[in-house]
């Protein structure tokens, strides 16, 4: 069993990597970061999207529709929060620059990434993903 700290930090680098595959639109390195099984609720969509698949049907529908494109992403005010030695809550806040048809956006938002330890993998795969509007100051 590996200390709390250890646990911790490869929470981070695995928020830190999903953020930046996010930032470069890398839709294959973004999708690797989240568990089959993984939920998402986003204030800019409907209907929860209950699955890795069905958030990325509507990413590609995305991409293919509206020539989306993240231009920039920054993550501030990280926090973990170490629930078991397999489950992990990271928050932060994120500041989006994004291109959707053909006009840009500046989002600030608040997220919740749950993060579980895959067994197989040894590694941290996001398995739910809560996306909220930033209070204005």
């Amino acid at each position: 069993y590996m200390n709390n700290d250890a646990c911790v930090a490869q929470v981070l680098e695995a928020a830190r990597e999903l953020v930046a595959a996010f930032a470069r639109t890398d839709t294959e390195a973004y999708f690797a970061a989240f568990s089959e099984d993984a939920s998402f609720i986003f204030h800019t969509w409907p209907v929860p999207l209950l699955s890795r698949a069905a958030y990325r049907e509507v990413w590609e529908g995305w991409l293919r529709d509206d020539g989306f494109e993240v231009l920039d992403c920054l993550s501030s005010n990280t926090f973990v929060s170490l629930q078991s030695e397999d489950v992990a809550v990271f928050c932060h806040d994120v500041a989006t620059r994004l291109r959707i048809q053909g006009e840009e956006s500046l989002n600030h938002e608040r997220e919740t990434i749950v993060f579980r330890r895959d067994p197989q993998q040894g590694r941290w795969l996001a398995t739910h993903e809560h996306l909220s509007p930033s209070p204005t100051p």
